[in-house]
This record gives structure tokens, C-alpha cells and sequence, in this order.
């Protein structure tokens, strides 16, 4: 049987599959989602080859943590088959980067997720809070989380690609070992590429999430309160309506094409059923065994082109 391929993160020793489970719609952040579709989906997942679940007390308010905490305790998963990142800084009730709080989220995250530690703690969302705090305040305190045991790894997250080079440019070398970026690396934005040359300078992994560009590369298109221009989402409606003509789906290509680059060690996609994962481990696989639909991929770049790597605010201004 195929298996997902498996790659290296950064220099954490960290082996994790090229698909990554993203736990936040277990939160019902996009409908509520049976334990029992909770559980089917994780358990497919795991017998798939996916080894890496990335949740956040944010996600649904703390649900996201722990209906992943009961299916991998149900599941009863040996802990080093598989590889956990939760977040800290961001809350249903906003955002707080102190030492205090960051300091006290890990033990909540662990009580809800069960588990003894986290392979990942990432800051969660940085362009929200000061970036200076951010290095001098947050990032020290993550430190003594990692010396304590309970997280083997610090990440920062966030949406513009500035906020990684300001932070890494400040922290001591090796504070930080992940960063995790989100639509910057899909069919109409790879902005990331750019900045791959340094993170590996820096010793840094990557993990990419929203392949789908948070719903604008799907059939059903984005939620209403999606911050896109009109133009991008009509980019987006325009290859969806081609690929549809061509009995093609736009999210498979779009996965796909998130998949091709190795340097990205892993391209985290929102599951909450097993038809949702098994149709995500086939798109990786086809990848890997036939290569993707280049001609489609060339068209749906060419719709795309007058908004590639168009963005959107996120986060306070910063200086």
C-alpha cells in the first residue's frame, strides 16, 4: 500500500507526514462535528500515514483541544507515533503574549489534550500583539516551557511574511524552530517561496497551512466574512467555475500543488470526516505516484495571474 511521504522539520529531528491534520474545524468552527465523525476521522487519518495533529485552545473556544485530546486518548496512540502542535497567545477572548499567561495556556492545553507535552508550542498569531514583546517577553518565557518538559519545540505563526524575519532577525539563534505561515503558499500565492532560502538559513522548519486559501480554492467558495478583494474572490470563483468544466476539482490541484515543494515540511489542511481525509491522503498520493495535472495547473495559473500573491491586511500595525 502507498504511504504518505514523510519529511524532516527543520532541525528538529522531527519526521512528519507531507499532510498534516488540522484540527480547528473539531471545533465546530465550521459546523459541529459529531465525536463520532471526530473520532472516524482521526483514527482514518492515523491509519493513512498522518502523523502530525496541529490544534489551538483558540479553535472553537478550547473544543478544538479537546475533542483531539479524547480521540487520541480513545485511539490509545503510542505517544511517539505521532506529532502534536498547539498554540498559545490567542484566546476566544483575545490575544495575550505575556510570560503569565503563555506560561499557564500550556498546562490548560495539556489537560484538555491529554498529554504529558506537546511536540510544537506555537505562538499564535504574533502580528496581533508587539512583535518586541513578542521576542523579549514571549519567546523567553516558551524557552522555560521547553526546559520544564512540556513542549519539545517553539513555533511562531502568523499571516504577513515580514513578522517571521523581524522575530528571527531579533531571538537568539535556535529559540525559535518552526514557523508556521497560512496562504502563502498556494496556486494564487506563493509569497512564501521567497522566504525559504532564509528560513533554512536560520535553521528554521516550515509548516504551511490553508492550501485552499481559506475556502476561495474550494467548490463551496469562502465564508462570507473572508477579508479577500472582490478581485481575488472572482479570480478564485473564475477557476473553480473552469475546473468544474473540465470535471476537474480545484481543491485537488490546489493541495497538490502546496505538496510539490519539500522544502515545506508539512501543509496542514482542516479535517473533520473521514471522507475529507481520505480524499486529501488520495491527492497526496496521486501526487507522488503520477506527478500533477500540469496543463490544468497551467491554466488555472494563468486565470490567476493578475492576482497572484495578492494579500490582505492581518494584525496591528507594528512599529
Amino acid at each position: 500500500m502507498a504511504i504518505l511521504e514523510r519529511r524532516e522539520l527543520g532541525n528538529t529531528g522531527l519526521k512528519v507526514s507531507c499532510l498534516g491534520f488540522g484540527a480547528s474545524p473539531l471545533g465546530n468552527v465550521f459546523g459541529h462535528v459529531s465525536h463520532a465523525d471526530a473520532l472516524a476521522a482521526v483514527r482514518l487519518a492515523l491509519q493513512l500515514g498522518i502523523n502530525f495533529f496541529d490544534t489551538s485552545p483558540y479553535y472553537g473556544g478550547t473544543v478544538s483541544e479537546t475533542v483531539l485530546g479524547n480521540c487520541l486518548h480513545e485511539l490509545n496512540v503510542p505517544r511517539e507515533d505521532i506529532v502534536v502542535s498547539t498554540k498559545c497567545g490567542r484566546y476566544m477572548d483575545g490575544f495575550d503574549f505575556s510570560a503569565e499567561r503563555v506560561t499557564r495556556s500550556i498546562d490548560e492545553s495539556l489537560a484538555r489534550l491529554k498529554l504529558d507535552y506537546v511536540d510544537i508550542l506555537h505562538c499564535h498569531d504574533i502580528e496581533f500583539g508587539s512583535l518586541d514583546q513578542i521576542v523579549n517577553e514571549t519567546i523567553p518565557a516558551l524557552q522555560k516551557i521547553k526546559a520544564a518538559g512540556k513542549a519539545r519545540f517553539i513555533g511562531i505563526t502568523g499571516l504577513p511574511l515580514g513578522i517571521f524575519t523581524y522575530v528571527l532577525d531579533r531571538a537568539p539563534p535556535g529559540s525559535v524552530d518552526v514557523i508556521l505561515s497560512y496562504c502563502h503558499y498556494s496556486i494564487n500565492d506563493s509569497a512564501l517561496l521567497d522566504l525559504l532560502p532564509y528560513l533554512k538559513s536560520k535553521g528554521v522548519g516550515v509548516i504551511s497551512a490553508s492550501p485552499l486559501a481559506m475556502g476561495l480554492l474550494t467548490d463551496n467558495g469562502p465564508p462570507e466574512w473572508h477579508p479577500a478583494s472582490s478581485e481575488l474572490k472572482s479570480a478564485c470563483r473564475a477557476t473553480v467555475a473552469h475546473c468544474k468544466k473540465k470535471g476537474k476539482n480545484i481543491s485537488k490541484i490546489a493541495l497538490q500543488y502546496s505538496l510539490m515543494n519539500k522544502e515545506i515540511s508539512t501543509v496542514l489542511v482542516g479535517m473533520n470526516s473521514p471522507k475529507q481525509v481520505e480524499e486529501n491522503v488520495a491527492a497526496a498520493l496521486e501526487l507522488s505516484s503520477l506527478g500533477i495535472d500540469e496543463d490544468l495547473l497551467h491554466e488555472v495559473e494563468a486565470i490567476l495571474e493578475p492576482v497572484k500573491t495578492q494579500t490582505w491586511p492581518s494584525g496591528i500595525q507594528q512599529g
